[in-house]
């Protein structure tokens, strides 16, 4: 009778299954077995995530938004604060995964209910910083130690690297994303991706594709030429794919000339998998998309978070002979073929205690070789050994930023200021300055209310408006300090973009007076002043570039930020960092100003700006669009072409030392399948340093118009020691020659003669050397695909 009642208590309670030993399991059988036995409901809820709490956001709020809890209720705690998991199919063997943010580190919740442990991870340096090391090795790293605490806290796929290009100075989560360049993009996240995925745990390269904004995000379309995506826009998601096959590719909230991202078949199935021959699976972003049965027919195929009604509009549309069963079979297919590789499925046995030490050593390196020096007038870096009392200004120095807001911020166990770095490392900070800072901002804040929830982690904390320093404390502070350094803070992050007002991409006045008045005061005395920018993405420095000694671009720089930026200041690391993105003269001439980030698509109305709508327009989007007007020449593509001046270039960085190139020999003075570019590298200074290695390529413009060159490879050199000569090696192949000619939808190399351009920066040419093409070619033949609508007037030269 016992027997009996427990067979009867599992056929009738709901959720759960009797496992039959003749039916297939996942592991033990091919996987077209599993799926054919396989119900339809279970394909159905298999491609629809399993549900997302958002606690105290407001019903409705968010498209399929769910508020009592996941869809199918067992797999959302499985790591606390994750993003979403997949749901379980237990007779056939198949284990729900977990996915979580982010791209500067894991994000998960750092504690848990009636548990006295901590589940704390390592807050890596910003996209933007770890493309201003050009160095892949070293971006492998970091992915490596990221990659490992995903594996050790049960996490299966990390929704990172970003990728989007900085089209724009003002989009509000640059800091995720790596440069304005295709193929610096490519590259670091091919070795992001290499890196994190050597754990045995999986990567979501994002946001696919042209999400460049994010006011309206939800609900803008971006019209856009085919040559400009292929060339700008998707080539560095091409690099990646090809270079490091990630497990899965997050598809965008956009649209792309009238398609939303994930709904786009052209997108995810023509130029993704038939083209660039992708192998995993693609998920939206979390609510991302409007028709469920559109996603699976155009291969999008999981939907994130995932809600019922998404499942059953798939069951529907089915029924209705609108969705054919086979194209639902091979989206579960490709889901299947990742959770085969997961460490859930395979039995892992995570720790919850993955060695953040190591890592914190990982993150100090990476940060201090992106920072980028960016001034340095007489040598007044690194500090000498006389130089022991600073007198910090600006309240980021006591209240560092160690990363953007949103998804890709990060729950570290700590944080290490830039005054706490400068005690590290054996400097005296001036503790009555130090007092007054930290009593200022503790006032401000107290009179604040606190935001809490969704608004916290998008929004953050609004920042603390500078002191205004006034010539009479610069000068106290001189009388007993040896140097001065102020530090300029800005922040932004996911749901809103940054503003080109004072405050955000300006300095306020005070800002600019604090740094007129100390600087000025401390030289008068023979002494220098230093600006340090705490920022997650660029801003304008050309009307203040001129007052201080030196200028240090720290970014974001992740928990030790702190003591990374002391370690440049001391000299005990030289900086060899360069930018991947331009710092324009003024936000005016970047060639995407007039046009970003779109505009409002209104009846009977005047179109309307949608720059400031921030957070509100996240949360409620309004149907937009948006015009890439400037087409290819984007970023240094622009400026050098179109002979714009800048504050600083794309490539450019400084160091306590100087290189010297020569013999650069090219392998033939004619094209033919490869050329090998090679050019010797001495440090000619007095102190050891690494030299970052660019080349660029000078295209001639026949049948297509050509920017003036473009970065077609790039090393960065060993620890290179005074007199130290290293010869480096860049090979280029044929698609360093092409591009794309939408008329015949391939890439294409114009006969002529191309320039090879080496340099320490893209205006700073150190040698050059030509070769020929003696017939035009076509590279690589591209599905047709991603046709605008409207007409669109690029930009030319």
């Amino acid at each position: 009778m016992r027997k009996i009642a427990i067979i009867l208590i599992l056929a009738l309670a709901p959720g759960l299954t009797v496992i039959s030993q003749n039916v297939p399991q996942l592991g033990k059988d091919p996987v077209n077995k599993v799926l054919a036995a396989m119900t339809l409901e279970e394909k159905a809820t298999l491609v629809v995530g399993a549900g997302m709490r958002i606690p105290g956001l407001p019903e409705g709020i968010l498209p399929g938004q769910q508020q009592t809890g996941p869809v199918v209720g067992q797999t959302q705690d499985l790591v606390p604060g994750a993003a979403g998991t997949t749901y379980t199919v237990p007779r056939l063997g198949i284990p729900s995964i977990v996915v979580a943010d982010g791209p500067a580190g894991l994000r998960i919740s750092p504690t848990r209910p009636d548990d006295n442990n901590t589940y704390y991870c390592t807050a890596f340096p910003v996209a933007t910083l770890l493309a201003s090391t050009w160095d892949t090795e070293l971006v492998n790293r970091v992915g490596r130690a990221m990659g490992h605490e995903v594996l050790e806290y049960g996490v299966d796929v990390i929704l990172g690297p970003g990728m989007n290009i900085h089209r724009n100075p003002l989009c509000g989560r640059n800091f995720e994303y790596y440069s304005e360049d295709p193929y610096v993009t490519g590259k670091m996240a091919a070795a992001m991706v290499n890196g994190i995925e050597s754990n045995g745990v999986g990567t979501s390269i994002k946001h696919f594709a042209a999400n460049n904004a994010e006011t309206n995000r939800n609900a803008l379309n971006t019209h856009v030429s085919q040559r400009t995506l292929r060339e700008i826009y998707l080539r560095g998601f091409e690099i990646t794919v090809k270079e490091a096959q990630p497990w899965t590719v997050m598809s965008s909230y956009n649209l792309i000339n009238g398609t939303y991202a994930p709904e786009s078949h052209d997108l995810l199935t023509k130029i993704l998998r038939n083209d660039w021959g992708f192998k995993g699976f693609v998920m939206t972003d979390w609510f991302g998309g409007r028709d469920a049965a559109a996603m699976m027919v155009a291969g999008n195929d999981l939907l994130m978070p995932g809600n019922p009604n998404q499942k059953k509009a798939i069951l529907d549309a089915v029924s209705e002979g609108r969705l054919d069963e086979k194209l639902l079979d091979r989206n579960v297919t490709m889901i299947l073929n990742i959770i085969l590789q997961s460490p859930r499925f395979k039995g892992y046995k995570f720790s919850n205690k993955p060695d953040l030490r190591t890592n914190a050593e990982v993150t100090r390196q990476a940060a201090s070789d992106g920072m980028v020096l960016l001034k340095n007038e007489d040598t007044a870096l690194p500090f000498g050994k006389d130089i022991k009392r600073i007198a910090v200004f600006g309240n980021t120095s006591y209240d560092i930023i160690t990363g953007g807001t949103g998804s890709g911020d990060v729950n570290e166990a700590y944080s290490v200021s830039l005054v706490e770095g400068l005690k590290n490392n054996g400097f005296e900070v001036n503790e009555n300055l130090q007092a007054m800072y930290i009593a200022y901002a503790g006032a401000v804040k107290e009179g604040r209310p606190k935001r809490e929830g969704l608004l916290a982690m998008f929004a953050g904390e609004d920042p603390v408006p500078e002191i205004p320093v006034s010539r009479k404390l610069a000068e106290s502070m001189a009388q007993i300090s040896d140097a001065a350094i102020i530090t300029i803070g800005r922040n932004a992050g996911e749901g809103g973009d940054r503003s080109a007002d004072e405050g955000d991409f300006l300095l306020t006045p005070d800002e600019k007076e604090m740094i007129k008045n100390v600087s000025v005061t401390f030289r008068d005395k023979g002494k220098n002043s230093v600006v340090i920018l705490n920022i997650g993405g660029v801003i304008e420095t050309d009307s203040w570039k001129a007052f201080p000694d030196a200028v240090l671009l720290a970014w974001q720089a992740g928990q030790e930020t702190g003591n990374s930026i002391a370690d440049i200041l001391s000299g005990k690391v030289n900086p060899s960092g360069k930018l991947a993105s331009t710092f324009p003269v003024r936000y005016e001439d970047v060639s995407s100003a007039k046009n970003f980030p779109g505009k409002v698509i209104e009846t009977g109305d005047a179109k309307k700006d949608t720059r400031a709508e921030g957070l509100a327009a996240f949360m409620t989007p309004r149907s937009s669009e948006v015009t890439y007007e400037e087409g290819i020449y984007t970023g240094y593509r622009y400026f050098n072409t179109f002979n714009v001046p800048v504050s600083y270039e794309f490539g450019y960085g400084l160091s306590y030392t100087t290189f010297e190139y020569s013999g650069l020999k090219l392998s033939s003075p004619r094209f033919s399948k490869s050329m090998t570019v090679t050019v010797n590298v001495k440090n000619a200074g007095n102190v050891p340093g690494r030299e970052v290695i660019q080349l660029y390529l000078a295209a001639p413009a026949s049948k297509l118009d050509k920017p003036e060159s473009e970065l077609k490879g790039f090393t960065k050199t060993r620890l290179l020691q005074p007199g130290e000569t290293q010869s480096v090696t860049i090979v280029l192949d044929p698609m360093s020659l092409a591009s794309f000619d939408t008329p015949s939808s391939s890439w294409i190399a114009d006969a002529g003669t191309y320039t090879v351009k080496v340099g320490s920066s893209s205006k700073d040419i150190r040698q050059s050397a030509a070769f020929s093409l003696a017939r035009g070619i076509t590279v690589k033949k591209e599905s047709q695909a991603l046709v605008p609508q409207i007409n669109i007037n690029e930009l030319k030269p």
